[in-house]
């Protein structure tokens, strides 16, 4: 008994960041000992041991000294670098949240990931989401803020959404470029420029991509008024906001803007306009969805006169 109570006294006393060095030297240590060594070249151990790698050969993998290594899975105090966690998280073949989940407890942001070059379908869990919010206008956009998916109301707000070619349905490029899409927004000048500072807030870790240079580079040809806001090099992270249309069938609509990053889908966020209180937005929409009406043959997706003035 008295050996118990001094092990949970030793817990209770023990600091936030022993804590998460504890965690972190156990949680290497499984994946380790769970490592298939053939998957290395290298030889069973002991009795014919094929499972679990030895610390001195994930210290050599990982180019420290096996004193370090151990000392790392013990939970010392050394201050482990990203560049050595890194290492480790390649050598021990972890998956990318175990990497990112080992990055945390020493106090390092998630490692970036690739953005595909194409971006990939929209799940289908996502899509029934979308559609679980109608008739408020709901839709998901890629890294690049491409529009890959919508349900009806976003598209009754914007008609013939479907219709724009997959290339130029960009939510920066139907803001600056399309003259319906501007004519919707009383606060255009103050909503292109919170878009552009929430995009490259998200941007930075990806700015070097194919897909973004594109955007922007093709963008800044068309339209001037986005070549002199990108050039402010405004950031802010995005904030749940209100916004108003002015639709040519339904007239004044009063929504808030909120926004969601699926846990299973992190390079998709999803954007839903919600009824803002006290409004007659919710019937307004559902009117308009329900109509059918008002179907455009499509957004031209052109250079605004208007963007080429001072």
């Amino acid at each position: 008994m008295k050996l118990l109570a001094f092990e949970e006294a030793s817990l209770d006393t023990a600091t936030p960041a022993e804590t998460r060095r504890k965690e972190l030297g156990a949680f290497l240590r499984s994946r380790r000992e769970r490592a298939v060594r053939a998957d290395y070249d290298l030889p069973p151990v002991g009795r014919g041991r094929t499972v679990g790698l030895r610390r001195e050969e994930v210290a050599f993998l990982s180019g420290v000294s096996v004193t370090w290594y151990t000392w790392l899975e013990q939970g010392r105090d050394i201050h482990p670098s990203r560049q050595v966690l890194d290492a480790v998280a390649v050598n021990l073949r972890l998956s990318a949240p175990e990497h990112d989940y080992i990055l945390g407890l020493s106090g390092f942001a998630p490692a970036p990931r690739e953005v595909p070059g194409t971006p990939e379908p929209v799940p289908e869990h996502v899509q029934h989401l979308l559609d679980a919010l109608d008739p408020s206008p709901a839709f998901a956009v890629t890294s690049t803020w491409d529009i890959g998916a919508w349900n009806s109301g976003y598209e009754a707000l914007f008609p013939g959404i479907a219709t724009v070619p997959a290339r130029d349905r960009n939510l920066l490029r139907l803001t600056f470029t399309d003259p319906y899409v501007r004519g919707m927004l009383p606060d255009w000048e103050v909503t292109v420029r919170s878009f552009l500072a929430d995009y490259r807030a998200e941007a930075g870790s990806h700015a070097d991509r194919a897909a973004h240079v594109e955007l922007v580079t093709r963008l800044r040809e068309d339209s001037a008024d986005f070549a002199r806001a990108w050039d402010d090099h405004e950031v802010r992270r995005f904030a749940s906001r209100a916004r108003t249309f002015l639709h040519p069938v339904a007239g004044r609509l009063d929504f808030e803007q909120h926004q969601l990053v699926p846990a299973d889908a992190p390079t998709l966020h999803i954007v839903a306009y919600l009824p803002a209180p006290g409004s007659d937005t919710g019937e307004r929409m559902a009117r308009l969805v329900g109509s059918g009406t008002d179907r455009r043959a499509g957004l031209r997706t052109v250079a605004d006169p208007r963007g080429t003035g001072g």
